[in-house]
């Protein structure tokens, strides 16, 4: 308990106090200014003891050099920083100066360095490249270089994208300004004016497709009559190679339906009823995969829009945006572009006659094996 002299009763009193706590500080005092005595207290003679509390000592601030620094040394610190901040929004508000944008430079050149290291990792496609002279080669690209060869944005190679086969399992052919996706079952192709890019070359589609390419390229095959434009021959391939494996699996499906078909209503064994279930799935998944082809040549034919920018590319033509007329600065151009969009539809409406027979053939069957189960299941009710 310390014990100060005070000078008068009624007053209050400045009281100084040395700490040897604060050692950074030597010689440091603290002021404490004594509150007003109360009435009670004016009994107090001059020269009395004063009880007071002990005080505890603040800590004191340390420097950036170590030394202690008292508060009002902080708070001309703090306001120095307010003033820098100031000076520097106003510098940026005037355009700033040659050396605050060359460190805004290497800050952004910092961040763009800093962005690339975070653990995404660029794709690298493995596909296989044929010329139109029929040349093939295997090379590995990544996606940047993708895009920039072939014009194409991010979202466009989503359809094509092999590491994406389960979302992307809709067939479809989009058309870009010089390129042509196609995505057919197994078969993942970029088509460009003088090349196309296969990727999954090993899967069936793939194989299929590469099957009947490479022949169609070969000039001794053309028998002297004009050829198409190499991206058309990549689109017609493509459907050809695709259609003809979805006929070939239902001609191995039908006659073996048509047999349990025969077989069914005299002999109700297990196997055979297993083999009816196995056929059935086959057929539901055989014309669901015609319906879809289907359906993309109908919405293809039903778009004159995207037909007539298959017949442009490589060529030097525009499409009007109002009325979606061909304008080429070859009149020539033009009048092989508008031959080449009839034989496109007459090409489309044939594969789609012979996508509609595949995929009535599949829901005929489909519906016989099904008709031939609810007869089976009345007569087993009946039975038991």
């Amino acid at each position: 308990m310390a014990s100060v002299p005070l000078s008068s009763p009624s007053q209050s009193g400045l009281l100084v106090l040395p700490f040897p706590l604060l050692q950074p500080a030597v010689g440091a005092c603290l002021r404490y200014r004594l509150p007003r005595l109360p009435p009670g207290l004016s009994s107090v003679r001059k020269g009395g003891l004063l009880p007071l509390p002990l005080l505890v000592p603040p800590r004191a601030v340390e420097g950036n050099d170590g030394r202690a620094v008292t508060k009002e040394e902080v708070e001309d610190e703090e306001e120095e920083v307010e003033v820098t901040k100031e000076g520097e929004e106003d510098t940026q508000e005037r355009g700033g100066t040659g050396a605050t944008k060359e460190e805004a430079a290497r800050g952004s050149e910092r961040f763009a360095a800093d962005y690339i290291p975070l653990g995404i990792r660029e794709p690298v496609y493995e596909a296989i490249e044929v010329r139109s002279n029929g040349r093939m080669s295997t090379k590995k690209i990544s996606r940047r270089q993708l895009l920039k060869s072939s014009g194409l944005r991010l979202r466009d190679t989503r359809s094509v994208d092999p590491s994406l086969w389960l979302m992307n399992s809709m067939p479809s052919l989009l058309v870009r300004e010089q390129a042509i996706l196609l995505n057919l079952g197994s078969l993942r192709a970029i088509a460009m004016y003088e090349r196309v890019l296969i990727f999954n070359y090993n899967s069936p589609g793939g194989k299929a497709f590469l099957g009947l390419l490479l022949p169609r390229l070969n000039p001794r095959n053309i028998n002297g009559g004009p050829a198409m434009p190499f991206q058309l021959e990549v689109v017609e391939a493509a459907l050809i190679s695709r259609i003809q494996r979805l006929e070939q699996r239902l001609m191995k499906i039908e006659p073996h339906v048509a047999t349990l078909l025969e077989v069914l209503p005299n002999r109700l064994t297990a196997d055979v009823l297993e083999q009816l279930r196995l056929s059935k799935q086959a057929l539901v998944e055989l014309g669901s995969r015609a319906g879809d082809l289907k359906q993309m040549l109908i919405d293809l034919l039903d778009d004159p829009h995207e037909i007539r920018r298959i017949c442009i590319m490589g060529r030097n033509c525009t499409l009007d945006r109002l009325s979606d007329n061909m304008e080429c600065s070859v009149p020539l151009e033009k009048q092989i572009a508008e031959e080449e969009e009839e034989e496109i539809e007459m090409l489309l409406e044939n594969y789609l006659q012979r996508c509609e027979s595949c995929h009535g053939q599949a829901e005929r069957l489909l519906d016989s094996a099904r008709e031939m189960e609810d007869s089976i299941a009345v007569n087993l009710r009946f039975e038991y």
